[in-house]
């Protein structure tokens, strides 16, 4: 979002009421609050790393709209890329904000701002967008008209449901299907699952001889929130962290994952390569690390730096998979 895009919307006259609270719906998407008041502001961001930096920069903020009570006189839209929880978010946006008050949905062309705008013609009068550094802002008055819109299960798989919005969240991830395959038969006692999303690989994992405990760790709130419902078994544990961040109370035998290595819609293979720098430092002297990447990811030369032993153990034209082993001492920083 662009700070000038929501000033501008928010300079005209009655753009927001005098007084009540202000839904803010992040859902991930990047955004400058900084036209808002804080004071008045309940903001929905799931991401942990968002969610945080919010949090410490004064902001009230839950992790799901669910968690957003009471009565809100406006609220504000941050689009999301995927379609059906872009059109959830505005929908309980319309529910829970008092009939006729303020809505402002605000997003970039790239995350699909001009197919919402075009689906909410179709149901409402929208005011004329205000159209800025490749994005848009327009209003609309909250109301009935959106209930079909609101979020609902979807089953990826046998046993397994997600929402709109989690990473692949209308199927099993190829590359998690590749990697699971590829999995031995008797897995260490204490594994980790970074980036675990709704949980299907991690389901794998406990199903292998020899795993005593599995560690799933997602920063999506939504996405671990779905895999708390599709696994029950209890070796499962779940943790709400920033997987380049996270750190066991004790060191674990191995690792297993999928990372991300796309920040918004851009590539950013520092991302793959942060994992796999956290994955070393949670790591016993012996641990085992095993993950999934898309062939053209230049991952051999950071598992250099951070395990005496690795190996490409299989794929396809479009995924490799590594393995990792003795991962080399965590330097401390000087000083």
């Amino acid at each position: 979002m662009s700070a000038s895009r929501l000033s501008l919307a928010l300079d005209a006259p009655g753009a927001l009421p005098p007084e009540g609270r202000i839904l803010v719906i992040a859902s991930g998407a990047a955004g400058d609050l900084a036209p808002l008041a804080k004071e008045r502001c309940v903001v929905v961001e799931g991401m942990r790393p968002a969610h945080d930096a919010l949090t410490a920069a004064g902001w009230s903020v839950v992790p799901e709209i669910a968690e957003a009570t009471g009565d809100f006189a406006a609220a504000l839209v941050l689009v999301p890329r995927a379609r059906a929880a872009a059109r959830a978010a505005v929908a309980e946006a319309a529910r829970r904000v008092r009939p006729g008050g303020a809505i402002w949905i605000d997003g970039q062309k790239t995350d699909g701002i001009d197919a919402l705008l075009k689906d909410i013609k179709a149901r409402t009068a929208p005011s004329a967008p205000i159209a800025k550094a490749h994005g848009r802002i327009f209003r609309i008055d909250a109301g009935p008209g959106f209930g079909d819109w609101r979020a609902a299960d979807i089953l990826p798989a046998p046993g397994f449901v997600t929402r709109p919005g989690v990473f692949s969240a209308e199927k099993v991830d190829a590359g998690s299907a590749l990697l699971a395959a590829a999995l031995p038969a008797r897995l260490p006692a204490r594994i980790a699952d970074l980036g675990a999303g709704w949980g299907w690989l991690s389901a794998a994992i406990l199903g292998h001889a020899g795993v005593a405990e599995v560690h799933l760790v997602e920063a999506d709130h939504l996405a671990l929130s779905c895999a708390r419902r599709n696994i029950t078994d209890p070796r499962a544990r779940f943790h709400w962290a920033d997987a380049t961040r996270f750190r066991p109370a004790r060191a674990l035998d191995a690792v297993v994952m999928n990372p991300p290595f796309h920040a918004g819609r851009a590539a950013d293979p520092a991302l793959g390569s942060a994992f796999i720098a956290s994955a070393a430092a949670m790591l016993a002297p012996s641990g085992r690390l095993w993950m999934v990447a898309n062939r053209h990811l230049p991952y051999e030369a950071v598992l250099a730096r951070h395990f005496r032993e690795q190996a490409e153990i299989g794929g396809n034209g479009g995924f490799k998979l590594l393995s990792a082993a003795r991962p080399l001492p965590t330097p401390r920083p000087k000083g």
